[in-house]
């Protein structure tokens, strides 16, 4: 009964903007979602009914090409070479950002500040404007068609924005939670992964989605550093579907469909996490 007293004692102004907004929100989802759509809808058809009807429903929905395109075309292989990437390289991103801004957040030090300038001075520069020295560097390791030069590639470039994130979390954490636990008899290790990491839960969260997906999606990196086809990642996986004269469309939209369902399971498992970190900027 309040809820309806409140909606009626509201202007026709505020009704009509909320209206609006809704209606724009309506129009966003529907932009973002029907491409996405689209594409599954895509991979159940053959080429030529997607190039006749490329916004209608399958006729005969065909799930064969899934099983094509696992199997006979080694889609597996690369999934599994971009899983093992990812997932190494976000590791070492949130292990080595997490100690750094935790140590630059937490500590007074001399060159504490310039320390940090440094960090931040990688978010703007590229490394793919580097890419000569970088490509001579790595083959000088001896690193060419390994994953560990591409992990470490991945991990320079994630490190300076994880900090940047990590260590505005790090600073809104009152000091007294700190200096109970040294009282307790914790030392900085243990402060650092038993109750620091814990509370910034959500801006782990924030940096793992946001260094992850463009690392998943990536195609630069391993096209020249990753030369094996046992060693090629989706994204340069998917582009063998393109054809010199013809592209077999429907492997393409099945090849796209496998390779944006982990990005999605791991943002809808992290979304509230994700949410909260985005806001806190803005409650803190």
């Amino acid at each position: 009964m309040n809820m309806n007293l409140r909606m009626n004692t509201e202007s026709p102004v505020k009704r009509l903007a909320i209206a609006g907004i809704l209606t724009l929100m309506i129009i966003y989802v529907i932009l973002i979602a029907y491409p996405l759509f689209n594409m599954v809808m895509s991979s159940l058809k053959p080429t030529r009914e997607i190039l006749q009807h490329p916004f209608a429903l399958p006729i005969n929905p065909d799930f064969s090409s899934y099983k094509r395109v696992w199997v006979d075309m080694g889609f597996s292989t690369f999934f599994i070479n971009s899983v093992i990437v990812t997932a190494f390289s976000m590791v070492l991103v949130l292990l080595f950002g997490s100690m750094a801004s935790y140590a630059i957040s937490r500590y007074v030090f001399k060159g504490n500040t310039l320390l940090y300038m440094v960090f931040l001075s990688g978010i703007m520069l590229p490394l793919k404007a580097a890419i000569i020295p970088l490509f001579m560097i790595i083959r000088k390791l001896g690193l060419m068609d390994n994953f560990l030069s591409v992990i470490l590639i991945f991990t320079a470039m994630g490190i300076p924005s994880t900090i940047f994130i990590l260590s505005g979390f790090f600073k809104a954490i009152p000091a007294d939670l700190e200096y109970a636990a040294r009282i307790d008899g914790c030392h900085d290790f243990t402060i650092y992964s038993k109750i620091m990491m814990p509370v910034i839960a959500p801006g782990i969260a924030l940096v793992t989605i946001y260094n992850a997906v463009p690392i998943w999606n990536d195609f630069f990196f391993p096209l020249v550093f990753l030369h094996s086809r046992n060693l090629k990642t989706l994204p340069v996986g998917l582009s063998t579907f393109f054809g010199q004269h013809s592209t077999n469309w429907t492997l393409l939209f099945t090849g796209l469909t496998v390779a944006i369902l982990p990005m999605m399971i791991l943002y809808l498992f992290m979304s509230k996490y994700f949410i909260k970190g985005m806001t806190a900027g803005a409650i803190k």
